[in-house]
């Protein structure tokens, strides 16, 4: 778990420094929220898969399918802000944020758990 906060802080800033320097200072809060809530989205989600460890017979587990909808949920709320508040959370910063410390997370969690 700390080595995925570690990643997901640093991925957070790099992502918030990427969006600050390509749209400028209003970039940088929408980033940093989003980079901040995918870090604890994939907290959540790795949480979940230590919770409900699969039994040898099991298809489909039941932590991996709560992480995938708190994913989901992550999208929604990227959806909403985009939308709700498009002036504020810019949705391309926005987006930088959010899938930019996501998506190498997801891949740190499949990296560990061979």
């Amino acid at each position: 778990m700390t080595r995925t906060l570690a990643a997901g802080i640093a991925l957070t800033i790099i992502a918030s420094g990427i969006a600050k320097a390509l749209w400028g200072p209003a970039a940088l809060m929408p980033a940093a929220v989003f980079g901040a809530l995918s870090t604890a989205i994939q907290l959540a989600a790795n949480w979940c898969n230590a919770r409900w460890v699969p039994g040898p017979k099991t298809v489909f587990p039941k932590g991996w399918l709560y992480g995938m909808a708190l994913r989901l949920g992550g999208v929604v709320l990227f959806a909403a802000a985009a939308f709700g508040w498009g002036a504020l959370f810019l949705p391309l910063p926005t987006a930088v944020g959010f899938l930019g410390v996501i998506v190498p997370l997801l891949f740190l969690e499949l990296g560990t758990m061979r």
